[in-house]
């Protein structure tokens, strides 16, 4: 059979994604299923890699009559529990990571988990959504300067990974300075709204990241000797890069609490003054609706109903009294 050659996007029922044979030197083959079953290196150095779809229903099975892995194993990798985590079975080293979502329509938070397992010759790993990082490392092998052992390639992972949510912060803080250059007298509702979903996304990246720290620690701590102590040294930097990552979504959470905080008491103002302006008008026309509703009154015995000057002496009072109004309010400091 040969290699599958579709791409992520046009999704099939072989649970083979991929398969590369590295020869050790940064470069890689492809190889086909039915050769995966039977593999064995043909020169010192080379690696066996293959890339699956977990949710192929053959991929458990296959996964524990070809390649050995235990059945307890097996399960984990093609389980839905996707939390990050890592762990070391013998001479295997196994573990589950969640990277970006970059598919389309799809929210960068709604991370996508990447299953390993590894023993030092043979690298599996699995994933059920297209995932750009394998691609990713795959080019550099054909390029001839990808990973040249297990180790390297583990930790080529890793740092795609990495470098992945590194630009899901960016353009999130992007998104967070041209919410604070948008014009303060917009829609407020709709700059709300947005700044909600960047505090959204801030609390599912921190979910998921916080725990993928703890998995690459768990790596970094545990992993087997065929782990070298450059690719432990890699590892360290992919640690300290998300460590800072994670202060980072702390920085634009709070940048964005910082911003909505700031909206809410400019509409709060901007009511508060409205209410004040609508509660001057009011206080000024109480004393002159009262005047004009008492003469209004139909009842005998009012005055000046028959002189000719009435109206205009009711007018004067009516000025006289706004007048002494707006000098209070100037006074005491209301206008």
């Amino acid at each position: 059979m040969i290699e599958q050659t579709q791409t992520d996007a046009t999704e099939g029922t072989d649970p083979l994604i991929f398969g590369r044979v590295l020869d050790g030197k940064g470069g890689g083959r492809p190889i086909a299923r039915d050769d995966v079953d039977k593999w064995q290196p043909d020169t010192p150095g080379e690696m066996l890699w293959v890339h699956l779809r977990r949710h192929v229903p053959e991929v458990r099975p296959w996964l524990v009559e070809f390649l050995g892995i235990p059945q307890t194993t097996a399960e984990l990798l093609v389980s839905d529990s996707t939390r990050p985590r890592a762990l070391r079975e013998g001479d295997a080293l196994v573990a589950t990571l969640r990277g970006i979502n970059f598919n389309p329509e799809a929210r960068p938070e709604d991370m996508i988990s990447l299953q390993l397992w590894c023993d030092g010759k043979r690298l599996v790993t699995l994933r059920k959504l297209p995932m750009q990082t394998p691609r990713d490392v795959i080019g550099l092998l054909d390029q001839g300067t990808g990973p040249v052992d297990a180790g390297s390639a583990i930790t080529q992972i890793v740092e795609q990974l990495v470098a992945r949510m590194n630009q899901s912060m960016v353009d999130m803080n992007a998104k967070i300075d041209a919410l604070e250059e948008a014009d303060p007298e917009g829609d407020a509702e709709e700059l709300l709204e947005h700044i909600s979903a960047i505090r959204r996304n801030c609390l599912a990246l921190k979910r998921h990241m916080a725990p993928q720290h703890e998995a690459l620690e768990e790596i970094n701590r545990s992993a087997p000797d065929w782990f070298e102590d450059h690719d432990r040294r890699e590892i360290e930097e992919c640690i300290a890069r998300l460590r800072r990552y994670l202060d980072d979504i702390d920085i634009s959470k709070e940048s964005a609490l910082v911003l909505q905080d700031e909206l809410r008491a400019r509409a709060l103002a901007s009511s508060e003054r409205t209410n004040y302006l609508l509660t001057i008008v009011a206080a000024i026309f109480l004393p002159l609706g009262f005047l004009t509703g008492l003469m209004g009154i139909n009842v005998g015995g009012m005055p000046g109903v028959d002189d000719a000057q009435g109206f205009w002496i009711v007018v004067g009072l009516c000025a006289v009294i706004l007048m002494v109004q707006l000098a209070l309010f100037w006074r005491w400091k209301w206008l």
